[in-house]
């Protein structure tokens, strides 16, 4: 049976703060939220959010970015605004949600009244260190209901290109069921449209593999990748029913199982692939109600701890994949990460 695409990465325009970030925030969400068909009085309401969002950037953030991009969970699209800082965060959250609470020289309309706007919503914050916030608008009705395992990841381009060489995806093991999941996380060696076109080959075996099995899909991804310059990759199986996690991998990719204060890695093996495969090995870890499978490539250090997140793993997972890039994407490279969160019952 045909595995089904549960979600991937795709474009993701970044915009820095600056003064011209709201109108170029309100532009290209508006664009973004035309492309997939959403009413007037929608884009107006994603356009009126990302103006807020980016305007209390400018007034209270040390450093700071929007990323736009559409995202896709199965056959639905949504217009995603993620608003990323490096600090100084928000002391009180619940006080910075009610009514008539915004930044001085915004809209007025406040993170309370973005919550009620979008059809998902969420902000983490980190005193000193920096806060994500997230609104998604969807098309074509209301959210979608929120699945045992939920998955989503971002990228981030390395400073002077316009695409990143760094990729995710996410199918189901077989047919539609959400049972068990397989995962991607794709480093293509360099930067830039090489690299990135190695990312969209990747990702494309990655679809196409009729592979059940993270060593059969690995495999697969490989021999998509011969005679291009290679790259990092790592295939994670999620089964839910046996609440377990299985991760072959070659390369520098990062990944582990992130409760609310451990974490337990799973090992990659030296290589390239595309080019110099070893013999694959598969290595597996309990994965309980509230934790979450984190892959990420060597753009991001791998010295964070969960414990310096607290809280996060209740977020969406693509609100805890911008807050953990946000913290840990300290080197000057291409940046991706991708996080399944199993939630509690």
């Amino acid at each position: 049976m045909n595995a089904t695409l549960v979600t991937e990465a795709g474009d993701v325009r970044w915009l820095r703060s600056d003064v011209a970030l709201a109108a170029a925030a309100r532009r290209q969400a508006g664009q973004l939220a035309r492309s997939i068909c959403l009413s007037e009085e929608r884009v107006a309401r994603v356009e009126l959010c990302v103006t807020e969002m980016a305007t209390n950037l400018l007034k209270h953030a040390e450093d700071g970015a929007l990323a736009l991009r559409v995202v896709r969970s199965r056959d639905r699209a949504a217009v995603e605004c993620l608003s990323v800082d490096s600090g100084p965060g928000i002391d009180d959250i619940q006080g910075a949600l009610r009514d008539g609470t915004s930044g001085s020289g915004s809209l007025g309309i406040g993170l309370g009244a973005i919550a009620r706007l979008a059809d998902a919503f969420g902000v983490h914050s980190l005193r000193g260190r920096g806060t994500v916030v997230l609104a998604r608008f969807w098309a074509g009705g209301p959210a979608p209901d929120p699945d045992p395992v939920e998955a989503g990841g971002l990228t981030r381009p390395i400073s002077g290109e316009q695409v990143c060489g760094d990729t995710w995806a996410v199918r189901t093991a077989a047919g539609d069921s959400s049972d068990a999941l397989l995962l991607l996380m794709c480093d293509g060696l360099g930067h830039g449209p090489l690299a990135a076109r190695v990312g969209d080959l990747a990702r494309a075996a990655f679809r196409d593999s009729r592979g059940t099995e993270p060593a059969a899909v690995l495999q697969d991804v490989h021999d998509a990748l011969r005679g291009s310059r290679g790259a990092a990759v790592a295939i994670a199986l999620v089964d839910l029913a046996r609440h377990r996690v299985e991760l072959c991998g070659v390369g520098n990719i990062t990944a582990l199982v992130a409760g609310r204060d451990s974490r337990n890695g799973l090992l990659s093996m030296p290589g390239i692939v595309g080019s110099h495969l070893p013999r694959l090995r598969t290595f597996d870890a309990v994965l309980p109600p509230g934790t979450a499978l984190v892959m990420h490539s060597d753009g991001l250090s791998d010295r964070w701890k969960p414990a310096d997140f607290p809280g996060l793993l209740a977020f969406d997972p693509s609100l805890v994949a911008a807050q953990i890039l946000n913290q840990a994407a300290v080197r000057r490279d291409d940046a991706g990460i991708v996080v399944a969160v199993h939630r509690q019952p």
